[in-house]
């Protein structure tokens, strides 16, 4: 199997059996392994395994453990809402998700959710070994004007509205990989202390600017542009690569979902740098391993609390 597009892939996963082998091959290598006490050479039954350890003794499938737990949800619809996720640009809205895959609107949501937990764990540790790299933040959210009365923000004791919008810092390699952060505030702490996280010392790093930057020369070759005085290319001092995938994200962002909450904004960051990161693979190679990334889980009750 080598697919190209959504028709092939359902092509290829018809019935569940032949999903599931699938997925236990690329989870466990043809060797199952107890989810509870990684206990090897679990026994098989009629609906999955069961751990052959006297202390553990419990029984399990191959989804026990991953974002799949729990869900009813055959794997061929779950496979199709990860291509779907992963391969559109800007995404997919759980409206649209719901309409192409004929499941609810909330399980579209909560399945799309379940994905950017598994993309999370693609981000990559450190960038600009071998590359320049470029650093920015930027502002997410719509005018208070526009927003519910409930939700507009409170005038000072001058009668000014400061708009609120959510902060999103982003370092990008030219020709590289992205990395990017939910950030409560602008501050040198919070910035500087993400660059020195996912930044070597001795790299190149190209900011605008902005105050929050100053202090990154004592570890960095670090040059700046003045956006200030409409000055956006020196040589190779600029910032085009992390303004243009700011676009991006901006017009997924408004166009596909609207809005965003801070809550869950670091989950959609998580897809928007996953699909990037990814977009030199093919379709085949990025499923597998995005769908090699599926550990862990998300409970419903986790994920609309506090809304």
């Amino acid at each position: 199997m080598n697919f190209k597009s959504l028709p092939q892939l359902l092509d290829y996963f018809k019935e569940e059996k032949t999903c599931i082998k699938y997925y236990e091959k690329l989870r466990w290598n043809g060797k199952p392994v107890c989810p509870h006490c990684s206990g090897e050479n679990p026994y098989k039954t009629n609906r999955g395994y069961k751990c052959s350890n006297n202390e553990c003794y419990k029984k399990f499938t191959v989804k026990v453990g991953t974002i799949f737990e729990n869900s009813k949800i055959p794997f061929r619809i779950w496979f199709a809402a990860i291509y779907l996720c992963t391969a559109h640009k800007k995404g997919i809205s759980s409206v649209q998700l719901s309409i192409d895959l004929n499941i609810t609107q909330k399980t579209a949501w909560f399945v799309l959710h379940r994905v950017r937990e598994m993309l999370k764990a693609q981000a990559p540790q450190m960038l600009g070994e071998n590359n320049m790299v470029e650093a920015d933040e930027t502002y997410i959210g719509g005018k208070e004007k526009n927003k519910h009365f409930d939700k507009r923000a409170k005038p000072n004791e001058y009668g000014v509205i400061k708009e609120t919008k959510s902060i999103v810092l982003g370092l990008i390699e030219r020709d590289g990989k992205v990395v990017l952060k939910h950030i409560s505030k602008a501050t040198k702490e919070n910035m500087v202390s993400f660059v020195k996280k996912h930044i070597p010392e001795g790299s190149t790093i190209y900011t605008d600017e902005a105050i929050a930057y100053r202090g990154l020369g004592k570890v960095y070759t670090h040059d700046t542009v003045n956006h200030s005085l409409k000055v956006y290319v020196v040589g190779n001092t600029h910032t085009n690569t992390i303004e243009n995938f700011w676009s991006v994200l901006k017009r997924g962002i408004y166009g596909i979902y609207h809005q965003v909450s801070d809550k869950h904004l670091e989950s959609y960051l998580n897809e928007y740098a996953a699909r990037f990161n990814a977009r030199k693979t093919s379709p085949f190679e990025n499923f597998n391993t995005f769908l090699s990334q599926s550990e862990g889980g998300l409970l419903y009750k986790n994920l609309i609390a506090n809304d």
